[in-house]
């Protein structure tokens, strides 16, 4: 098997495949992974809250998302997002969009309720003491929970965050199915181009393996230093 392993289709086309592919990887899954956090702290500050409606609609949205296969979420935003543009600016005809940010609305979104519920444990897991306490010293909620609760649950959870963040960049690649040039995109065009399939996905298999082992091993550390720190 391997006496027929063509490297040489490897070789012509790294430069292409990381310059294009997992530039593309990348900048999706940073983007998506800060407005995840955002949305989902938002997302679990609304599960926690005393008002009834506000903490079922969040519930509600989460249970939804965490509920529907990923790759049936891009095919619904792909299609629905521009109509759904062309109604908000009371355009006649859809709006063009385009895949990228397609793509980053829908991992906005389908991450955003996976970060709450990490940010909803890690804010649960402050003491209550400390809540009441800034509350004696005359904090409103706002103030409590940007200056005290939420720096130390980021701290306490970044951990999870970071291996929350693994699996984003893993499923990233899922965007293939709408013939977006990411990691695996790119080297699919290579392969269909030069008729080396396994060639070609056995090194994004290894350069996946690579890098989510090598960001596993550093989560591992992270864990154990703040560990330390508490």
């Amino acid at each position: 098997m391997f006496a027929q392993f063509d490297f040489d289709v490897i070789a012509r086309s790294w430069v292409y495949l990381f310059q294009v592919g997992m530039a593309f990887t990348l900048e999706l899954t940073v983007l998506a992974m800060l407005g995840g956090v955002a949305l989902g702290t938002l997302l679990a500050l609304g599960r926690m809250s005393r008002h009834r409606p506000l903490a079922l609609a969040a519930a509600g949205y989460v249970n939804l998302v965490r509920a529907v296969p990923l790759v049936l979420v891009i095919f619904w935003f792909y299609f629905l997002v521009p109509y759904v543009a062309a109604w908000l600016i009371g355009a006649q005809e859809p709006v063009k969009v385009g895949t990228f940010w397609s793509a980053l609305i829908t991992f906005t979104l389908f991450q955003a309720a996976y970060y709450c519920e990490i940010m909803r444990g890690g804010i649960q897991a402050i003491p209550r003491g400390q809540v009441l306490a800034a509350q004696a010293l005359g904090l409103g909620y706002g103030r409590t929970m940007w200056h005290i609760v939420l720096p130390q649950a980021f701290r306490n959870m970044l951990p999870v965050l970071l291996t929350q963040t693994i699996v984003l960049f893993q499923d990233v690649s899922l965007v293939y199915v709408l013939s977006v040039p990411d990691f695996v995109g790119a080297a699919s065009k290579v392969a269909q181009r030069d008729g080396r399939l396994v060639e070609m996905y056995t090194f994004v298999a290894v350069v996946y393996f690579v890098l989510c082992t090598l960001l596993s091993w550093a989560a591992r550390r992270l864990q154990r230093r703040v560990a330390i720190i508490r």
